[in-house]
């Protein structure tokens, strides 16, 4: 009878807005856990000071959205080195030592949603990403891990896939956002990391007459779950993989050591969070 309940929860702000509380719930009634997942609304200028209380409060670790995914890496005891790679973190665990571990599984996410969604091969040729943010790091870092061979870059402002460039290596071409549709040639893993096609955000308008129907091509976005970007490139005969399956993936590291059970992530669970 006096053993901790765990908790867990989501830093961002807003934060009202995360699917995570949803899915962390879903797999503590799923495999009968006891445990709470909650959003936590926290501003900037009071997150360490939060950081610092939640271990006392019985919090067992965190994730983090905008916009503290950079912050907390200066916060943090021990920075993993694929969220250093990335420069941001999204898994927090609060240690019994007390030492707080920053982790990032946005690229685990991302790739388990291919591998599990597609036949995909990241060594079979170039991949072509749209976008240069916070998410494309992640994408970039997980594609050279994985072995790509080459990464084909466009972004709306240029200066930013250029710093992408200089910091992850010469695998890293740069391609102007207007000659974009040009880097699809021969490109066989093709991803938007950008919001263009999300509900409420303006269409992704790119050529798509060099992308091989040989391609698999991916969208972060999940609102909708087929964007006009998937449709188009489904109806050029591509494997296409929505944007949820990195969501449900990236959440699944955390919770296991949180809550000490590895969650399945299956048709039910995709299900629920698309019935939300």
């Amino acid at each position: 009878m006096s053993a901790k309940i765990p908790l867990a929860g989501v830093i961002g702000a807003p934060v009202a807005h995360s699917k995570s509380p949803a899915l962390h719930g879903y797999w503590l009634n799923r495999y009968g856990l006891k445990g709470h997942y909650v959003p936590l609304h926290v501003e900037q200028i009071d997150l360490e000071q939060v950081l610092k209380t939640l271990p006392k409060m019985g919090f067992v670790g965190a994730n983090v959205t905008i916009p503290h995914k950079e912050s907390v890496l200066a916060l943090a005891d021990i920075v993993t080195d694929r969220a250093a790679l990335i420069g941001a973190a999204n898994t927090l665990i609060f240690r019994p030592d007390g030492k707080l571990y920053a982790d990032n599984t946005d690229g685990y996410g991302f790739v388990e949603n291919l591998r599990s969604n597609a036949d995909w091969d990241p060594k079979s040729g170039p991949a072509a990403v749209l976008g240069a943010g916070g998410a494309a790091r992640a994408v970039i870092a997980s594609l050279l891990e994985v072995g790509v061979p080459e990464i084909r870059l466009a972004n709306r402002t240029r200066a930013r896939a250029d710093a992408l460039r200089a910091e992850f290596g010469t695998k890293i071409s740069v391609v102007e956002w207007v000659n974009a549709n040009e880097m699809l040639k021969g490109a066989t893993t093709v991803v938007n990391t950008t919001s263009l096609g999300m509900e409420g955000q303006p269409e992704l308008k790119i050529s798509f007459e060099h992308l091989s129907p040989d391609a698999v091509v991916t969208d972060i976005v999940y609102t909708p779950l087929h964007t006009d970007f998937l449709v188009r490139a489904a109806d050029k005969g591509c494997q296409i993989v929505d944007g949820l399956g990195m969501l449900l993936y990236q959440a699944a590291p955390g919770f296991e050591r949180w809550f000490d059970q590895r969650p399945e992530i299956d048709e039910a669970t995709r299900a629920h969070i698309l019935s939300l």
